[in-house]
């Protein structure tokens, strides 16, 4: 997204004839222009749009993705038979594992090579996985939809915004963690040198800076925000909203990032594979599920489509514009609840209540019962002597709660933590505590509040559950 977005300038429009980059320029425009139109159709238009979509992916990957024609011809289909996303229940799931060991036959055949772009996943759900974008074209109509989420809360592309992700920016040596991009409009900051001695600057600069908008990972935000907090500054005065989005934001994240910023915060949801894209409106924290961007199941543990508002499924997804490497009910191993109804902002979008995060963000309590992140108050007063924690499982029922101190940790501060943190996961989790000298980010940048070494699965079919985990993990 930002290497196309480091190329944008002036109000709506890129420098792409000077920089050559005119067919991406092309199909950004044409996204926008659609999703412009289309966030107000009827249930109805989206409905036949999804169809036609459909039709249209499915038709060209059973003629010329090797993959998918086994895949119809071992169940005797042709893609005629598959008319509504409701059909989409004929064909078989894909999996991560799957992916990897089939990739060069999920590439279509009628593209030429350099067409693709080799992408990765940061293996979050503890499974890499490697697919294809299609070059100049995928990350174009990624940031056509990207601008229309952001368009929710008023950014323009005007707008001057400080960027907290997973960069390496600058170092030590001259005390500069941060560059301007995006024709001076974006400062992107280092994730890696925010420090109690650096952070700082970091705010001297942002304020100097003037940003509109911050975005970043929560996890990044909430490391300035918690610094904020602790020494009594005052929120940012030209900072309209702070837009999160790569990671699972939970309910106490939330609350710290609106009370030390004052203003809105904007989640949205996605993943690497560009089979989901969700997010949050002008009027509701719900996820408003793009229809244009692709296909979502919520699936049981049963491997059937969850029923009802408030139900929790795995998020089943098929891209509908990816037509050089198609990924058709991809299972993303994110967990998410259903919405009870639509949302009063007008859009007739299908719509998440909640992300509940990555199968691998839950914890396994002695039952075998899966504990969400989302469901714990993780962040009370006990943590006010902590400077970074992590959840972190190898047994099922016994998680290990590493911890920095500040300098003004006490023995009392340890016993308070214990208390909060056991009443939060409840009498089937045995709680010790860790002491460790630091916490390290993830390769890419992202700071992990729950790491699971358990094989934690969500179906049945694989043998876990919500209720139940697998036999192995209990025997």
């Amino acid at each position: 997204m930002i290497r196309l977005g480091e190329r944008i300038c002036g109000r709506e429009s890129f420098t792409a004839k000077a920089l050559g980059l005119l067919p991406a320029y092309n199909v950004y425009r044409k996204t926008y222009t659609l999703l412009r139109e289309s966030q107000r159709w009827s249930r109805e238009e989206l409905a036949a749009y999804q169809a036609q979509a459909l039709s249209r992916l499915l038709d060209h990957a059973y003629r010329n993705v090797p993959y998918y024609r086994r895949v119809f011809q071992e169940r005797g289909l042709v893609p005629e038979d598959i008319r509504t996303p409701d059909d989409l229940v004929l064909l078989p799931f894909l999996t991560k594992e799957i992916v990897q060991a089939n990739l060069p036959d999920l590439k279509a055949r009628n593209y030429p090579e350099s067409a693709f772009e080799y992408v990765t996943t940061g293996g979050s759900t503890g499974i890499p996985v490697g697919f294809y974008y299609e070059k100049g074209v995928s990350r174009a109509r990624e940031w056509a939809f990207m601008k229309t989420q952001w368009d929710r809360v008023g950014y323009r592309f005007t707008d001057r915004c400080v960027v907290l992700r997973g960069y390496i920016v600058g170092s030590a040596r001259d005390g500069v963690f941060w560059k301007k991009t995006l024709c001076g409009r974006w400062l992107l900051m280092s994730s890696h040198h925010m420090t109690e001695e650096t952070l700082p600057a970091y705010i001297d600069r942002i304020k100097r800076f003037k940003p509109r908008f911050i975005q970043g990972y929560p996890s990044t935000a909430v490391i300035l925000a918690r610094h904020m907090r602790e020494h009594g500054i005052e929120p940012f005065p030209t900072v309209k909203a702070v837009l999160c989005g790569s990671e699972n934001l939970y309910p106490w994240q939330r609350d710290l990032l609106e009370e030390v910023f004052g203003c809105r915060v904007f989640s949205w949801y996605g993943n690497s594979e560009q089979t989901v894209l969700a997010g949050e409106c002008e009027e509701s924290t719900h996820y408003h599920i793009f229809p244009e961007y692709g296909i979502v199941e919520l699936i049981g543990r049963d491997g059937r489509p969850v029923e009802g508002p408030g139900a929790m499924g795995e998020v089943v997804a098929t891209n509908l514009t990816n037509f050089v490497c198609p990924l058709i009910r991809y299972r993303t191993m994110d967990l998410a609840t259903a919405a009870g109804r639509g949302c009063s902002c007008g859009r007739n979008y299908p719509v998440l209540e909640r992300v509940e995060g990555r199968v691998q963000d839950f914890i396994v309590t002695g039952k075998g019962e899966l504990l969400s992140g989302i469901a714990m108050n993780i962040d009370t007063n006990a943590f006010d002597n902590v400077k970074q924690f992590q959840f972190y499982q190898m047994k099922v029922g016994e998680v290990i709660l590493n911890i920095v101190r500040k300098p003004t940790f006490s023995k009392q501060d340890a016993e308070y933590l214990y208390r909060e943190v056991s009443r939060s996961c409840g009498d089937d989790v045995l709680i010790t505590i860790r002491y460790v000298d630091n916490i390290p980010l993830t390769a890419r940048g992202k700071y992990r509040y729950f790491v699971q070494d358990l094989p934690i699965h969500f179906s049945e079919r694989e043998g876990g559950g919500v209720e139940h985990v697998s036999s192995d993990l209990l025997a």
